[in-house]
């Protein structure tokens, strides 16, 4: 069976993946400077897998902490939806991060790994919490998009129980669409850094349905959450400034001078927000998302250009690293989320020991 199992494109042994065998290697001056970078990314990722893992779930954990407590200025709709990208980006961190990248750099450390075969379940949790991550971010935008654009709408949308819904229905069609992992990957963990990761049978790799499948799974995440996000972004940030050039005038009209609006500025705020949340998932989702469309078309006969493996490694230190940024986001943008987290860092405890508190009064 083990001889039945394998994958075409990992093209560098495991023990090379090792710490000091990147070390070595940087050593030699023969080596192409291809090869050095690929090398060099393997002894970057050894420090910085772990140390993201370090950073990312206490913040993550801070980050749902704070929000759930509802007093970032937030209305319930807006913090829901932040709570669940939150929460899956946690769950990312610990099924993606923690439990495939990190294994793979320490790939000897972790060897005992070849012989737990629940590979094929990891990958279906692994790829519903990654669907989870992108889509509640694209359902996130769609809701300050009407929220902004469609006033008529908003009150009917723009609610917790739509919110509730929303969130819960794409949890459950995540769940639904990476089931079919299981049956293509096996529970065999390859070790390899490869977006399946998991050992595969010649009779699936060769797979006309295997390669329309994943074609597709990348296709859904993330390019038409790209896709998606951009236009939302687009038309959205257009109405805000056609909406605040014509009230600045109207003001300006009644009163004779441009004075400070609270309509204006809230809007401002929200553009903010929005903006710089979908500009930090498509900047640091992008690299991964070309590498992996590129992989298959190159794969199938499509090879004009070619790109590197190291693009992908540095595709997936920068889409985990998605995963934390948020919290500093919030921070950056939003004075009342600053202000709880000084709040948080200065009395540890008051996350957790203040929301009981107040569900007590």
């Amino acid at each position: 069976m083990d001889q039945y199992l394998r994958t075409v494109y990992f093209n560098v042994t495991i023990t090379d993946r090792r710490l000091y065998h990147g070390l070595y290697w940087l050593s030699q001056d023969w080596i192409p400077l291809i090869w050095r970078m690929e090398y060099l990314f393997h002894v970057i990722q050894a420090g910085y897998f772990p140390i993201l893992a370090i950073v990312g779930v206490p913040v993550n954990l801070v980050t749902i902490a704070i929000l759930s407590r509802q007093k970032c200025g937030l209305s319930k709709c807006v913090t829901y939806y932040l709570v669940a990208m939150a929460t899956a980006d946690l769950l990312v961190i610990v099924l993606d991060l923690i439990l495939r990248h990190i294994p793979i750099v320490y790939s000897e450390e972790f060897y005992f790994l070849r012989y737990v075969h629940v590979c094929n379940i990891h990958a279906v949790l692994l790829y519903a919490a990654t669907d989870c991550s992108v889509w509640f971010t694209v359902t996130f935008t769609f809701d300050r998009f009407v929220a902004i654009c469609c006033q008529k709408l908003k009150s009917k949308y723009c609610t917790e129980k739509t919110a509730v819904v929303v969130l819960g229905t794409e949890t459950v069609l995540s769940c639904c669409k990476n089931i079919f992992w299981y049956f293509m990957l096996t529970g065999l963990y390859w070790l390899g850094n490869e977006p399946w990761f998991c050992a595969v049978t010649k009779d699936v790799e060769d797979s006309a349905v295997w390669v329309t499948i994943e074609f597709l799974h990348h296709i859904l995440t993330p390019c038409v959450p790209f896709l998606l996000i951009l236009v939302l972004n687009a038309v959205t940030i257009r109405h805000i400034l056609v909406t605040n050039r014509a009230r600045t005038r109207l003001l300006a009209h009644k009163s004779g001078e441009s004075s400070r609006d609270p309509e204006i500025e809230s809007r401002r705020k929200s553009m903010i927000l929005l903006f710089v949340v979908s500009a930090n998932f498509i900047l640091l989702w992008s690299m991964l998302m070309v590498f992996s469309i590129w992989r298959r078309m190159y794969h199938l006969g499509y090879r004009s250009i070619y790109l590197h493996y190291f693009v992908q490694e540095l595709g997936f230190m920068l889409q985990l690293l998605s995963c934390c940024t948020n919290t500093a986001i919030y921070a950056v943008t939003q004075s009342k989320f600053r202000q709880q987290l000084k709040n948080v860092l200065k009395n540890p405890f008051l996350a957790t020991v203040k929301p009981i508190h107040d569900r007590k009064n």
